[in-house]
Protein backbone atom coordinates (compact mmCIF):
# COMPACT_ATOMS: atom_id res chain seq x y z
CA UNK A 1 0.00 0.00 0.00
CA UNK A 2 1.65 3.41 -1.03
CA UNK A 3 -1.02 5.85 -0.27
CA UNK A 4 1.88 8.76 0.05
CA UNK A 5 1.84 11.70 2.16
CA UNK A 6 -1.38 14.66 2.01
CA UNK A 7 -0.13 17.44 0.46
CA UNK A 8 -2.48 19.90 1.03
CA UNK A 9 -5.99 18.53 -0.42
CA UNK A 10 -8.12 15.91 -1.38
CA UNK A 11 -8.07 13.07 -3.96
CA UNK A 12 -11.80 11.77 -4.30
CA UNK A 13 -11.14 9.61 -7.48
CA UNK A 14 -12.41 6.02 -6.12
CA UNK A 15 -8.82 5.10 -7.94
CA UNK A 16 -6.97 6.23 -4.92
CA UNK A 17 -3.33 5.21 -5.59
CA UNK A 18 -4.40 2.35 -8.22
CA UNK A 19 -2.44 4.65 -11.18
CA UNK A 20 -3.15 2.07 -13.97
CA UNK A 21 -6.85 2.21 -12.84
CA UNK A 22 -6.74 5.89 -13.11
CA UNK A 23 -5.43 5.78 -16.71
CA UNK A 24 -7.84 3.46 -17.44
CA UNK A 25 -10.56 5.76 -15.98
CA UNK A 26 -9.15 8.57 -18.47
CA UNK A 27 -9.16 6.25 -21.70
CA UNK A 28 -13.18 5.87 -20.95
CA UNK A 29 -14.35 8.96 -20.55
CA UNK A 30 -12.30 9.49 -24.04
CA UNK A 31 -14.17 6.72 -25.26
CA UNK A 32 -10.92 4.06 -25.47
CA UNK A 33 -11.47 0.70 -23.84
CA UNK A 34 -7.78 -1.13 -24.42
CA UNK A 35 -6.26 0.10 -21.14
CA UNK A 36 -9.86 -1.16 -19.36
CA UNK A 37 -9.28 -4.46 -21.04
CA UNK A 38 -5.59 -5.07 -19.61
CA UNK A 39 -6.66 -3.56 -16.04
CA UNK A 40 -9.49 -6.00 -15.96
CA UNK A 41 -7.25 -8.89 -17.37
CA UNK A 42 -4.24 -8.42 -15.09
CA UNK A 43 -6.66 -8.83 -11.85
CA UNK A 44 -8.24 -11.85 -13.32
CA UNK A 45 -6.77 -13.72 -10.06
CA UNK A 46 -7.20 -10.71 -8.05
CA UNK A 47 -10.98 -11.32 -7.49
CA UNK A 48 -10.71 -8.05 -5.17
CA UNK A 49 -8.95 -5.82 -7.40
CA UNK A 50 -10.90 -7.38 -10.45
CA UNK A 51 -14.27 -6.03 -8.88
CA UNK A 52 -13.32 -2.58 -7.57
CA UNK A 53 -11.85 -1.92 -11.24
CA UNK A 54 -14.49 -3.65 -13.01
CA UNK A 55 -17.21 -0.94 -10.86
CA UNK A 56 -14.85 2.46 -11.01
CA UNK A 57 -14.51 1.40 -14.70
CA UNK A 58 -18.58 1.22 -14.82
CA UNK A 59 -19.37 4.32 -13.34
CA UNK A 60 -17.29 6.12 -15.54
CA UNK A 61 -18.70 4.53 -18.56
CA UNK A 62 -22.53 4.65 -17.86
CA UNK A 63 -23.09 7.73 -18.98
CA UNK A 64 -21.83 6.38 -22.77
CA UNK A 65 -21.92 3.21 -25.18
CA UNK A 66 -18.67 2.43 -24.61
CA UNK A 67 -19.60 -1.06 -22.97
CA UNK A 68 -21.83 -1.94 -25.73
CA UNK A 69 -19.29 -0.96 -28.17
CA UNK A 70 -16.44 -2.92 -26.92
CA UNK A 71 -18.58 -5.47 -26.26
CA UNK A 72 -19.72 -5.64 -30.41
CA UNK A 73 -16.02 -4.92 -31.44
CA UNK A 74 -13.89 -7.41 -29.55
CA UNK A 75 -16.20 -9.87 -27.23
CA UNK A 76 -14.11 -11.16 -24.66
CA UNK A 77 -14.44 -12.09 -20.53
CA UNK A 78 -13.24 -8.47 -19.71
CA UNK A 79 -15.67 -6.43 -22.83
CA UNK A 80 -19.13 -8.73 -21.05
CA UNK A 81 -17.85 -7.95 -17.47
CA UNK A 82 -17.86 -4.41 -17.84
CA UNK A 83 -20.95 -4.44 -19.88
CA UNK A 84 -22.51 -6.37 -16.94
CA UNK A 85 -21.46 -3.36 -14.07
CA UNK A 86 -22.46 -0.66 -16.61
CA UNK A 87 -25.97 -2.66 -16.46
CA UNK A 88 -25.75 -2.93 -13.17
CA UNK A 89 -25.15 0.86 -12.31
CA UNK A 90 -27.69 1.88 -14.62
CA UNK A 91 -30.30 -0.25 -12.93
CA UNK A 92 -29.73 0.51 -9.36
CA UNK A 93 -29.44 4.49 -10.03
CA UNK A 94 -32.88 4.28 -12.27
CA UNK A 95 -34.26 1.93 -8.92
CA UNK A 96 -33.01 4.72 -6.45
CA UNK A 97 -34.89 7.01 -8.43
CA UNK A 98 -37.49 5.40 -8.67
CA UNK A 99 -37.87 5.95 -11.98
CA UNK A 100 -40.49 3.39 -13.90
CA UNK A 101 -37.74 1.49 -15.96
CA UNK A 102 -36.10 0.15 -13.67
CA UNK A 103 -37.31 -3.28 -13.94
CA UNK A 104 -36.65 -3.48 -17.71
CA UNK A 105 -33.27 -2.13 -16.68
CA UNK A 106 -32.87 -4.91 -13.60
CA UNK A 107 -33.66 -7.61 -16.17
CA UNK A 108 -31.15 -6.72 -18.85
CA UNK A 109 -28.53 -6.24 -15.73
CA UNK A 110 -29.45 -9.85 -15.04
CA UNK A 111 -28.81 -11.34 -18.21
CA UNK A 112 -25.48 -9.23 -18.67
CA UNK A 113 -24.43 -10.59 -15.76
CA UNK A 114 -25.48 -14.31 -16.64
CA UNK A 115 -23.39 -13.72 -19.97
CA UNK A 116 -20.44 -12.57 -18.14
CA UNK A 117 -20.57 -15.63 -15.63
CA UNK A 118 -20.60 -17.98 -18.40
CA UNK A 119 -17.40 -16.82 -20.49
CA UNK A 120 -15.27 -16.76 -16.71
CA UNK A 121 -17.24 -19.24 -14.78
CA UNK A 122 -14.05 -18.62 -11.66
CA UNK A 123 -14.77 -14.95 -11.79
CA UNK A 124 -17.51 -14.14 -8.57
CA UNK A 125 -17.74 -10.78 -10.07
CA UNK A 126 -20.29 -11.16 -12.26
CA UNK A 127 -22.60 -12.68 -9.10
CA UNK A 128 -21.55 -9.95 -7.07
CA UNK A 129 -23.18 -7.32 -9.66
CA UNK A 130 -26.76 -10.08 -9.70
CA UNK A 131 -25.96 -9.72 -6.22
CA UNK A 132 -26.74 -6.23 -6.33
CA UNK A 133 -29.63 -6.21 -8.14
CA UNK A 134 -31.13 -8.93 -5.91
CA UNK A 135 -32.70 -6.24 -3.43
CA UNK A 136 -35.24 -5.32 -6.15
CA UNK A 137 -36.25 -8.72 -6.73
CA UNK A 138 -36.32 -9.94 -2.77
CA UNK A 139 -35.17 -12.78 -2.57
CA UNK A 140 -36.94 -15.06 -0.13
CA UNK A 141 -34.44 -18.17 0.71
CA UNK A 142 -34.39 -19.22 4.05
CA UNK A 143 -31.52 -17.85 6.37
CA UNK A 144 -28.90 -20.87 7.82
CA UNK A 145 -28.70 -21.81 10.95
CA UNK A 146 -26.86 -19.22 13.54
CA UNK A 147 -29.02 -16.05 12.84
CA UNK A 148 -31.20 -14.80 15.79
CA UNK A 149 -34.26 -12.69 13.13
CA UNK A 150 -33.52 -15.42 10.48
CA UNK A 151 -34.23 -13.29 7.81
CA UNK A 152 -34.86 -14.38 4.04
CA UNK A 153 -32.84 -13.51 1.37
CA UNK A 154 -30.38 -14.31 -1.59
CA UNK A 155 -29.22 -16.75 0.39
CA UNK A 156 -28.40 -18.90 -2.46
CA UNK A 157 -26.57 -17.13 -4.50
CA UNK A 158 -24.42 -15.25 -1.72
CA UNK A 159 -23.63 -19.01 -0.93
CA UNK A 160 -22.17 -19.38 -4.76
CA UNK A 161 -20.46 -16.14 -4.65
CA UNK A 162 -18.77 -18.00 -1.39
CA UNK A 163 -18.00 -21.11 -3.02
CA UNK A 164 -15.68 -19.02 -5.66
CA UNK A 165 -14.23 -16.76 -2.99
CA UNK A 166 -14.81 -17.17 0.59
CA UNK A 167 -14.21 -13.57 2.05
CA UNK A 168 -15.32 -11.52 -1.15
CA UNK A 169 -15.40 -7.96 0.21
CA UNK A 170 -18.25 -6.51 -1.73
CA UNK A 171 -20.18 -9.84 -1.81
CA UNK A 172 -20.30 -9.57 2.10
CA UNK A 173 -21.27 -5.78 1.25
CA UNK A 174 -23.89 -6.38 -0.95
CA UNK A 175 -25.50 -8.84 1.04
CA UNK A 176 -26.11 -6.67 4.43
CA UNK A 177 -27.24 -3.75 2.18
CA UNK A 178 -29.90 -6.15 1.62
CA UNK A 179 -31.48 -5.90 4.25
CA UNK A 180 -31.24 -2.06 4.86
CA UNK A 181 -34.43 -0.37 5.83
CA UNK A 182 -34.24 2.24 2.67
CA UNK A 183 -33.91 -1.19 0.70
CA UNK A 184 -36.98 -2.49 1.90
CA UNK A 185 -35.20 -4.33 5.10
CA UNK A 186 -35.64 -4.00 8.52
CA UNK A 187 -32.89 -2.74 11.44
CA UNK A 188 -33.29 -6.61 13.33
CA UNK A 189 -32.25 -8.09 10.50
CA UNK A 190 -29.86 -5.63 9.56
CA UNK A 191 -27.86 -6.30 12.69
CA UNK A 192 -28.49 -9.79 13.26
CA UNK A 193 -26.81 -10.41 9.39
CA UNK A 194 -24.07 -7.67 10.18
CA UNK A 195 -23.24 -9.59 13.35
CA UNK A 196 -22.99 -13.13 11.74
CA UNK A 197 -20.95 -12.28 8.85
CA UNK A 198 -18.36 -10.07 10.90
CA UNK A 199 -18.14 -12.73 13.67
CA UNK A 200 -17.63 -15.71 11.05
CA UNK A 201 -14.32 -13.40 9.25
CA UNK A 202 -10.95 -13.66 10.40
CA UNK A 203 -10.23 -10.88 12.78
CA UNK A 204 -7.56 -9.61 10.48
CA UNK A 205 -9.85 -9.51 7.32
CA UNK A 206 -12.00 -6.30 6.96
CA UNK A 207 -15.22 -7.95 6.83
CA UNK A 208 -14.96 -7.14 10.41
CA UNK A 209 -16.28 -3.25 9.81
CA UNK A 210 -19.21 -4.86 8.85
CA UNK A 211 -20.84 -3.76 12.16
CA UNK A 212 -19.60 -0.45 11.84
CA UNK A 213 -21.24 -0.04 8.23
CA UNK A 214 -24.22 -0.95 9.42
CA UNK A 215 -24.18 1.63 12.60
CA UNK A 216 -23.63 4.73 9.82
CA UNK A 217 -26.60 3.23 8.20
CA UNK A 218 -28.75 3.19 11.40
CA UNK A 219 -27.55 6.76 12.21
CA UNK A 220 -30.56 9.33 13.12
CA UNK A 221 -29.16 12.82 13.88
CA UNK A 222 -32.84 13.85 15.16
CA UNK A 223 -32.16 11.26 17.83
CA UNK A 224 -30.90 11.77 21.15
CA UNK A 225 -27.70 11.67 21.91
CA UNK A 226 -26.92 10.17 18.41
CA UNK A 227 -23.31 10.89 18.16
CA UNK A 228 -22.50 9.24 21.66
CA UNK A 229 -23.53 6.07 20.07
CA UNK A 230 -20.08 5.63 19.41
CA UNK A 231 -18.71 5.77 23.00
CA UNK A 232 -20.28 3.12 24.17
CA UNK A 233 -18.22 0.51 25.18
CA UNK A 234 -19.47 -1.60 22.83
CA UNK A 235 -18.17 0.21 19.69
CA UNK A 236 -15.37 1.87 20.89
CA UNK A 237 -14.13 -1.72 21.84
CA UNK A 238 -15.14 -3.35 18.10
CA UNK A 239 -13.52 -0.05 16.62
CA UNK A 240 -10.54 -0.72 18.60
CA UNK A 241 -10.68 -4.48 17.82
CA UNK A 242 -10.62 -3.32 14.01
CA UNK A 243 -7.79 -1.09 14.32
CA UNK A 244 -5.36 -3.61 16.46
CA UNK A 245 -6.15 -6.68 14.20
CA UNK A 246 -6.92 -5.23 10.57
CA UNK A 247 -5.13 -2.46 10.56
CA UNK A 248 -1.80 -3.49 10.93
CA UNK A 249 -2.04 -5.71 7.96
CA UNK A 250 -3.45 -3.10 5.52
CA UNK A 251 0.16 -1.63 4.91
CA UNK A 252 0.81 -5.09 2.43
CA UNK A 253 -2.17 -4.29 0.81
CA UNK A 254 -1.59 -3.62 -3.31
CA UNK A 255 -3.43 -0.83 -3.22
CA UNK A 256 -5.15 1.69 -0.30
CA UNK A 257 -8.58 0.22 0.83
CA UNK A 258 -9.57 3.69 0.89
CA UNK A 259 -13.23 3.32 2.10
CA UNK A 260 -12.29 0.53 4.86
CA UNK A 261 -10.42 2.65 6.49
CA UNK A 262 -12.84 5.35 6.03
CA UNK A 263 -15.08 3.71 8.38
CA UNK A 264 -12.56 2.60 10.87
CA UNK A 265 -11.21 5.85 11.09
CA UNK A 266 -14.44 7.81 11.53
CA UNK A 267 -15.23 5.30 14.55
CA UNK A 268 -12.29 6.14 16.14
CA UNK A 269 -12.73 9.78 15.94
CA UNK A 270 -16.54 9.64 17.06
CA UNK A 271 -14.76 7.25 19.68
CA UNK A 272 -12.81 9.98 21.09
CA UNK A 273 -9.82 7.89 20.09
CA UNK A 274 -8.09 10.57 18.26
CA UNK A 275 -5.01 8.83 18.19
CA UNK A 276 -5.47 5.51 16.88
CA UNK A 277 -7.69 7.66 14.20
CA UNK A 278 -4.56 9.86 13.59
CA UNK A 279 -2.75 6.79 12.20
CA UNK A 280 -5.80 5.42 10.43
CA UNK A 281 -6.07 8.64 8.94
CA UNK A 282 -2.26 8.86 8.07
CA UNK A 283 -2.30 5.72 6.42
CA UNK A 284 -5.15 7.36 4.25
CA UNK A 285 -2.79 9.87 2.28
CA UNK A 286 -4.40 12.29 0.29
CA UNK A 287 -7.03 9.61 -0.45
CA UNK A 288 -10.64 10.15 0.70
CA UNK A 289 -14.13 8.87 0.22
CA UNK A 290 -17.73 10.19 0.74
CA UNK A 291 -18.92 7.63 2.58
CA UNK A 292 -19.26 7.55 5.75
CA UNK A 293 -18.79 11.35 6.18
CA UNK A 294 -21.97 12.61 4.06
CA UNK A 295 -24.21 10.75 6.57
CA UNK A 296 -23.26 13.60 8.30
CA UNK A 297 -22.98 16.20 6.66
CA UNK A 298 -20.89 17.87 4.01
CA UNK A 299 -18.28 15.17 3.50
CA UNK A 300 -15.30 17.51 3.19
CA UNK A 301 -16.16 19.45 6.27
CA UNK A 302 -16.85 16.48 8.41
CA UNK A 303 -13.16 14.80 7.09
CA UNK A 304 -11.45 17.79 7.83
CA UNK A 305 -12.94 18.14 11.12
CA UNK A 306 -11.94 15.24 12.24
CA UNK A 307 -8.46 15.60 10.71
CA UNK A 308 -7.77 18.59 12.61
CA UNK A 309 -9.30 17.30 15.56
CA UNK A 310 -6.57 14.75 15.62
CA UNK A 311 -3.99 17.34 14.54
CA UNK A 312 -3.24 16.18 10.76
CA UNK A 313 -2.95 18.86 8.12
CA UNK A 314 -5.92 19.96 6.64
CA UNK A 315 -6.84 21.03 2.85
CA UNK A 316 -5.71 24.90 2.25
CA UNK A 317 -7.25 27.25 -0.21
CA UNK A 318 -8.86 26.18 -3.84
Amino acid sequence: MTAGSFEGQYVWHPAADDRELARACTDVRAGRYLSAHNVLKEARTDFEVRAHRSLVLASEAADSDLAERWLAEEPSAEAALLAARVAMVRALRMADAHDGRASALVRIATAACGRAAKLLPQDPTPWVAQLALARYERSHDPAPKGLLTAPPGPWLLFSHILRLDPWNREAHHRFLAFFFTRHGGSASARWDVASFLSHRAPLTSGLRLLPLVALVEDYDPNALLADSTWLQPQWTTTALGIYQNWFPHTASYRFTPVLDLAYLAHALYMAKREFEAREVLTAMGPYASRMPWSAFGDPEERLTRARRSCGLPTPGPA
